[in-house]
C-alpha cells in the first residue's frame, strides 16, 4: 500500500508539473499576442503624421497605393516569423468575407464619413470601436476569451472615451453636430465594422495571421476599383511625399494589421480595447513633435483619462499573484 500510494503521489505531481507548463505556455502566448496588438496600437498613432507629410493624394488612391506595399509587407513577415504563406483556396470563405469586410468596408465607410461630415465629430463617432470591441467580447465563449465583462474593463474603456472625446472636442470652440446625418451614419457603420471585425477575428484562431496577406491584397484592389470610379489620379509631389507613402505602408497599413490579427486571436482583447484609445493621444503628440500640431494642457489631461483607463481595464492583471 505504501508503494502503491507513493506511485500514485508521483503521477499527481507529474500530471500538476505538465498542466503547470501548459498553462505558463498559454499565458506566454497571450502576453505575446498582447504585446503585437500594443505594438499596432503604436503604429497606428503614426498614421495622421504620415498622412500629413503624404500631401494632397486623393483617399482611396493612397489606400490602393500603401495596401499594395502592405500586400508584401505580408510576406516578410510570413518569413521573418517562420509562418508559412496560406493558399487563397485554403483560406476559410467565413475567414476571406470578415477579412474583406474589415478592411475594405472599414476604410470605404471611414472615408466616405470625413468628406461627408465634419472631421472632428466623425473622428469621436468612429472612436466608439475600442470601447465596442470590450463589449462585442462579452458575445464570444469564454474558451475564448469572451464571458461576462467585470465592472473595471467596462470603466477602463469608458475613461478612454472620455480621453479621446477631450482631444477631438479640443480641437473645435464648438462642438457642431449639425452637418450629414449620412456622414454620421457611416462614421458610426465604420466603427461596427471594425470592432465586429476585431473580435470576431477570434472564431478563426486556427488561420494564421499571414491570411492578412490575402484581405490586403483585395482591399487594395477595391480601393483602386474606387479611386478610378470617383477621383483622379494626383502624382506625390516630393520624395517626402513618396517616403510618406513607403512609410504609411510599411507601419500603419502594412505590419500593423497582421500584428493586430495576432493580438486579437490569441491575446488580451479587452485590455487592447482599451489601450487602443492611445491611438489619438499618439498621434497628437506624434504631430507637435514632428511641428504639425500642438500638444495644450487638455492634451496631457486626456492622456492621463486615457492611461488610467488602460490600468483600470487592465486591474486584475497588475494585481499580485
Amino acid at each position: 500500500p505504501a508503494a502503491s500510494a507513493s506511485s500514485t503521489r508521483k503521477r499527481n505531481s507529474r500530471s500538476e508539473h505538465a498542466t503547470r507548463r501548459m498553462t505558463n505556455a498559454d499565458t506566454h502566448t497571450s502576453s505575446r499576442a498582447t504585446l503585437l496588438g500594443l505594438g499596432a496600437v503604436v503604429l497606428w498613432g503614426l498614421l495622421a503624421a504620415l498622412s500629413t507629410l503624404c500631401g494632397p493624394i486623393p483617399p482611396f488612391q493612397l489606400n490602393a497605393m500603401t495596401f499594395a506595399i502592405g500586400t508584401l509587407v505580408g510576406l516578410v513577415y510570413a518569413r521573418a516569423t517562420g509562418t508559412p504563406l496560406i493558399a487563397p483556396r485554403a483560406i476559410p470563405l467565413g475567414a476571406w468575407a470578415l477579412g474583406v469586410y474589415g478592411l475594405l468596408a472599414f476604410h470605404a465607410a471611414y472615408f466616405f464619413a470625413i468628406q461627408a461630415a465634419p472631421v472632428i465629430e466623425v473622428s469621436l463617432i468612429i472612436y466608439l470601436w475600442p470601447l465596442l470591441i470590450v463589449v462585442f467580447s462579452a458575445l464570444l465563449p469564454a474558451r475564448l476569451g469572451g464571458g461576462a465583462l467585470r465592472w473595471w474593463q467596462v470603466a477602463g474603456a469608458l475613461l478612454g472615451f472620455a480621453g479621446v472625446a477631450l482631444i477631438l472636442l479640443g480641437k473645435t470652440d464648438k462642438a457642431d453636430f449639425s452637418g450629414s446625418r449620412l456622414g454620421y451614419a457611416a462614421a458610426l457603420a465604420a466603427a461596427l465594422i471594425w470592432s465586429s471585425y476585431s473580435v470576431a477575428s477570434r472564431l478563426f484562431q486556427a488561420v494564421p495571421s499571414t491570411a492578412v496577406t490575402g484581405f490586403c491584397a483585395v482591399t487594395g484592389l477595391g480601393s483602386a476599383l474606387l479611386h478610378v470610379l470617383f477621383e483622379r489620379w494626383a502624382w506625390p509631389a516630393s520624395a517626402t511625399a513618396w517616403a510618406a507613402i513607403l512609410a504609411c505602408g510599411l507601419g500603419p497599413v502594412g505590419l500593423a494589421f497582421y500584428i493586430w490579427d495576432e493580438g486579437m486571436k490569441r491575446g488580451d482583447m479587452r485590455l487592447l480595447g482599451a489601450a487602443s484609445y492611445a491611438t489619438p493621444l499618439i498621434s497628437t503628440v506624434v504631430l507637435a513633435v514632428a511641428g504639425l500640431g500642438t500638444a495644450s494642457p487638455q492634451i496631457w489631461l486626456a492622456a492621463l483619462l486615457i492611461t488610467a483607463g488602460a490600468l483600470v481595464a487592465s486591474a486584475d492583471k497588475l494585481k499580485p499573484r
